[in-house]
């Protein structure tokens, strides 16, 4: 048994608990997926200390302090979603925790642990229990508790993973939504994994996944043949299935934007080769079936020349994760908004958005792409619209940094976004515009149309897989079977709103004419509205609307 830890026992131990998340993200991921298919928090988390492991893969720090600090500063940055940014917490605290440490005894190690959870409620304006902030504060109680008695780091472990998943399973009663579903904390759950792992990895029971162990499972396309570049970029992807939308739709997509086409469709997942111009929809499109877990996409032109230049004395690669520095300001004010979808993106910059970062629902930008968007806005305050309430806590955490002032819009829909962008006025001040965005804010509504991920019962209604679910500011109108029914079932609730303006945003996978006969069907409900049809072009909403 351990009495302390040094630099390389933690890595190690972290790596494992990346391990862990990468393994069960879609277990993580389902457990927010009730009833609507938006379940990202393992993707999240897998990804937030995803930012650190290709770092710690490479580099043995010899201290706990080393090891600590750049885990941390590379979360930071590399946070996503609520989850990842309260993981990326806790790890800061450590970190503070560790400071100036070769080695951490078990009571140190505990008291850092708590140092973590203390930096994680203090950034959460509005803590909630029954989510990670409970499942870590109370697991590392227990390490303290513990740790006071027991000089041991296995025990001291134990015993925070034994209260973590007491806690873990109490989540369910001090989580009204959670009750209503039925499951426990998905951030929770993810975090129980991580400190099992840590604790495996001190008992012999876990080791630290080699990379490239998992090669085979990937589809050999090697074979394929040289040829004329007709399309640029080669991209290859494994997405994780999280429904059973069929695989031959993805292929007859792939087959009108690309080439050199491979698809290998087995139980869980869906591997992709593709040669094409716009990587981009294609992961779009992909994320339409679950969770993309690797993505790889290389310039052939690029790859072409560079043969050519094979000769050529080696330079040092550039950094992928660099940040670009602030560029000097040219207005007092600018604005980055986040939205996913080819149609909404063109609308934000009609709408005068300086930069556009590409995520929404299942696909949240880490808090380093809203930060690179902000550092190249030539403005002297930047005003950031995540336009989704996972993406918010990412969004603040650019605050500190960057020299640009940073204010941060809460908006949580497209809708809300949108809304409050027809308002930026070059004219008016910092403190003018933000009471202004806030107020636009409160004046919409949202209604969001995706569909049912499976079948369920939740909050009173009989849900089966495949209909469509309408939610009304984030909250439950109903689940139906077709297109008239959707639009008879949304009158009440928008009704309710005595709207004056309605604005329908149609997704990617609707076709025109369909879109046209669903506004037209709404429009005919509320005469007295103005109502309007926009191509948005979003992957998991088929309709976004804005009520106001």
């Amino acid at each position: 048994m351990r009495e302390y830890i040094d630099g390389a026992a933690l890595r190690d131990m972290l790596l494992c608990a990346y391990d862990a998340l990468e393994a069960n993200e879609q277990a993580i991921n389902e457990l927010n997926v009730f009833p609507v298919p938006d379940g990202d928090t393992g993707a999240n988390m897998r990804l937030t200390l995803g930012s650190a492991a290709a770092d710690l893969r490479q580099n043995t720090a010899a201290s706990v302090t080393d090891t600590a600090t750049r885990v941390a500063s590379a979360l930071l940055r590399g946070a996503r979603g609520n989850s990842g940014v309260i993981l990326s917490l806790l790890f800061r605290g450590l970190s503070k925790g560790l400071k100036k440490l070769e080695t951490a005894t078990t009571e140190e190690y505990a008291l850092a642990m708590t140092a973590g959870v203390e930096a994680a409620y203090k950034a959460v304006m509005k803590p909630a229990e029954g989510t990670i902030l409970t499942v870590s504060r109370l697991a590392a109680d227990a390490a303290v508790e513990t740790a006071r008695s027991s000089p041991w780091f296995e025990e001291m472990l134990a015993s925070a993973v034994e209260a973590a998943k007491a806690a873990l399973a109490e989540t369910v009663n001090q989580n009204p939504v959670l009750k209503k579903a039925g499951v426990v904390d998905a951030g929770g759950y993810g975090y129980v994994l991580m400190l099992e792992a840590m604790l495996g990895y001190l008992e012999g029971r876990v080791s630290v996944n080699q990379p490239g162990s998992a090669a085979k499972s990937k589809a050999d396309f090697s074979a394929i043949a040289d040829e004329d570049i007709k399309y640029t970029y080669c991209t290859e992807f494994i997405v994780r299935k999280a429904n059973k939308k069929s695989a031959d739709l993805l292929r007859a997509y792939l087959g009108n934007i690309g080439d050199s086409i491979v698809l290998v469709d087995d139980d869980d997942i869906i591997k992709v080769h593709v040669h094409t111009n716009v990587p981009g929809k294609v992961l779009t499109q992909a994320l339409t079936y679950g969770a993309l877990i690797t993505v790889k996409i290389e310039n052939m032109r690029e790859q072409h020349t560079s043969l050519e230049e094979a000769q050529a004395p080696a330079q040092e690669p550039a950094d992928p994760h660099a940040i670009p520095d602030p560029v000097p300001a040219e207005k007092p004010v600018g604005s980055v908004c986040v939205c996913a979808g080819d149609g909404l993106e063109e609308l934000f910059r009609q709408l005068g958005a300086d930069g556009i970062v590409s995520g929404g629902q299942t696909m949240n930008p880490a808090t380093e792409d809203i930060l690179r968007a902000v550092n190249l806005t030539p403005a002297e305050t930047v005003f950031v619209f995540p336009n989704n309430k996972n993406i918010i806590m990412a969004a603040e955490q650019c605050i500190p940094l960057t020299s640009k002032k940073v204010v941060v819009i809460p908006s949580r829909t497209v809708c809300q976004g949108i809304s409050a962008m027809m308002r930026m006025s070059p004219d008016m001040s910092v403190q003018d515009l933000e009471a202004d965005f806030n107020d636009a804010l409160s004046s919409v509504h949202t209604v969001q149309i995706t569909y049912a991920a499976r079948d369920s019962q939740f909050d009173g209604y009989d849900i089966h897989a495949g209909e469509y679910l309408a939610l009304m500011d984030g909250a439950l109108v109903g689940s139906f079977a077709d297109a008239d029914a959707l639009v008879s079932g949304l009158i009440p609730s928008v009704a309710e709103h005595e709207p004056e303006f309605i604005t329908v945003y149609y997704g990617q996978d609707v076709a025109q004419a369909d879109a046209e006969r669903f506004s037209d069907a709404l429009a005919g409900s509320f005469p007295e509205a103005e109502t309007s049809l926009i191509r948005g072009g979003q992957p998991v909403y088929y309709y976004m609307i804005s009520v106001e």
